[in-house]
């Protein structure tokens, strides 16, 4: 309704008489008089916050200076009754009491009067952040709505403006100079590792290394210990999302309990608190199972993104099964191990009606069963990653850092990713972040795990060797890494004047050589070592904190 947003979108946690409560909050500046609520909010609004006209020597009545709105969701597994649901709400008011004094106006530029409260395990909390970001680029290049304008941006108490701005205190001024603000990029398909593999990466490593590659949100795979199959297994991720994340990470839920393809998840009961379903690393190899989760996704409204393999085809393959496999003797995998997979999935699609996506294609196959499902009008979207557009397998090595699932394909397939983004065809790249320690890295392609990092150098790696090369619009690539995620899986908006900043800020002219050595996850092997690229993260910022600065 227009009210100044200072903060939104933050989910709180509490465990009630064994249900667990999810607390969303927005948090709302009233200060300014001048704004006048489309109708009353009981409970928020002591009197009208109507300004009193300029003859009048009445003062406006006293009214909350910050409200917060709660919105609560509950998990039980047995049906609320009335007294139980009181019992609830009275234990959560508990939690959010008002400190003293904050019905009075404040002081001008002073703070909100709600301090950061922390509970013991299993309460529920909110974090309030105390710094109020003042930052100013003068001449700077934004890109807005697909092109690049010069002008001034500001962030002033978090918020981001264009033009000219009013700050609360003294701004950080940045020359604008050679630097361009970009929306902050999404990324749907990132694996973190947390909980049960934190040797590998850690919440807190993993969201650094998205800040520092100028991500803003994040998706986290399933393929964890314990499973987030469970409310409960997936709150000890959130857990950690909540003690060390610098930027917004959003969970998947499994697709079958412990990704093996037998029984469904508590889909159910996870589809309020995860972004989508999938089992990725695994290919659901069980058609009726396959068709019964996206019979639940159909229902709860969620999207089933599926890592597309079909096991009966891999005969121990580990590199893609082409000219390079031959000459030197590995076994590999054939391309109709992912798109036979994909073919089962969309008649499953025409049937349940699912919002249905493709993780990582690799394949000409996969690209040319996934548009004629487009142009049929069926509810599919699939991502790319920057490894299966730079390179084929003539340029593999016999190296770990160039294993990855699914492999590295042929010219041929690489060329007819290209076409798939030009088109519309694949609707965003996501660098299916994987990072492994040195050693399970450094045992060859026949030995080494599968997986490499990517959150750190996709957006240099795709600017310098396909928008400056001409295969694709700096627009396209802003749309597959920051609109079109996205807009397809709900995640909230950026580099909107109004709102809370969301932004990242990149060094155009920059050349360097990619080092791993620099990178901020924990897992260095890339096959992009030493590539020159243009293009440098110089910020990141989001819900108005600096999360990165160069």
């Amino acid at each position: 309704d227009g009210l100044p947003v200072l903060r939104a979108d933050i989910q709180a946690f509490a465990t009630l008489n064994g249900m667990v409560v999810i607390v969303q909050i927005v948090e709302l500046d009233l200060h300014d008089l001048n704004f006048r609520p489309p109708y009353p909010r009981p409970g928020v609004f002591r009197g009208a916050l109507k300004k009193p006209p300029a003859t009048s020597n009445r003062q406006p009545a006293t009214f909350f200076p910050y409200s917060l709105f709660l919105t609560l969701y509950f998990l039980s597994p047995s049906p609320l009754t009335n007294t139980s649901l009181f019992n609830i709400l009275l234990s959560v008011r508990d939690k959010f009491q008002r400190p003293p004094g904050t019905d009075q106006k404040p002081e001008p530029g002073s703070k909100p009067a709600f301090d950061a409260l922390r509970s013991p395990p299993g309460a529920c909390f909110f974090q309030r952040k105390e710094n109020r970001l003042q930052l100013q680029f003068t001449n700077a290049n934004v890109y807005h709505e697909g092109e690049i304008r010069n002008e001034n941006a500001a962030v002033t108490g978090n918020i981001l403006r264009f033009g000219t701005a009013v700050f609360d205190s003294d701004p950080t001024t940045i020359p604008g100079d050679g630097l361009t603000i970009f929306p902050g990029f999404a990324d749907v398909h990132v694996h973190f590792r947390e909980p049960g593999f934190s040797y590998k990466e850690t919440i807190a490593s993993g969201t650094r290394a998205a800040a520092h590659g100028g991500y803003t949100a994040v998706c986290t795979m399933p393929n964890l210990n314990p499973a987030p199959d469970t409310v409960e297994n997936l709150m000890v991720q959130y857990d950690a999302i909540e003690k060390t994340a610098v930027i917004p990470v959003f969970p998947y839920g499994t697709i079958t309990k412990e990704e093996k393809g037998e029984t469904l998840s508590d889909m159910e009961a996870l589809a309020p608190m995860v972004i989508a379903f999938s089992d990725d690393g695994h290919g659901v190899q069980r058609d009726e199972m396959m068709k019964a989760a996206m019979r639940k996704a159909k229902t709860f409204g969620k999207i089933i993104a599926a890592h597309c393999e079909d096991n009966s085809l891999l005969r121990g393959g580990y590199i893609h099964d082409g000219a390079y496999a031959a000459a030197h003797g590995h076994k590999g995998i054939c391309s109709e191990s992912e798109w036979r997979q994909i073919a089962r999935d969309l008649e499953l699609v025409r049937e349940t009606g699912c919002a249905y996506h493709v993780c990582h294609i690799s394949t000409k196959e996969s690209v040319e069963l996934i548009r004629r499902a487009k142009a049929e009008g069926l509810d599919v979207s699939c991502e790319t990653g920057p490894h299966y557009l730079l390179l084929n397998d003539s340029m593999l090595q016999e190296d770990g850092r160039f294993k990855m699932n699914p492999p590295i394909r042929s010219e041929e397939d690489r060329r007819a990713l290209l076409e798939g983004l030009r088109d519309g065809t694949i609707d965003m790249i996501a660098t299916d972040h994987a990072p492994h320690s040195a050693e399970e890295k450094s045992r060859g392609l026949a030995g080494s795990l599968m997986g490499i990092v990517g959150l750190e150098t996709s957006f240099p790696l795709l600017y310098t060797n396909l928008v400056l090369k001409g295969e694709l619009s700096l627009k396209q690539l802003i749309d597959l890494m920051s609109a079109n995620p996205r807009k397809r899986f709900g995640l909230p908006d950026t580099l909107q004047e109004g709102k809370p900043a969301d932004f990242t800020v990149f060094d155009l002219n920059e050349s360097y050589a990619i080092d791993p050595e620099t990178f901020l996850s924990k897992g260095r092997a890339t096959p992009f070592a030493g590539w020159q690229v243009r293009g440098k993260c110089v910020m990141t910022v989001t819900n108005g904190e600096t999360v990165f600065k160069e």
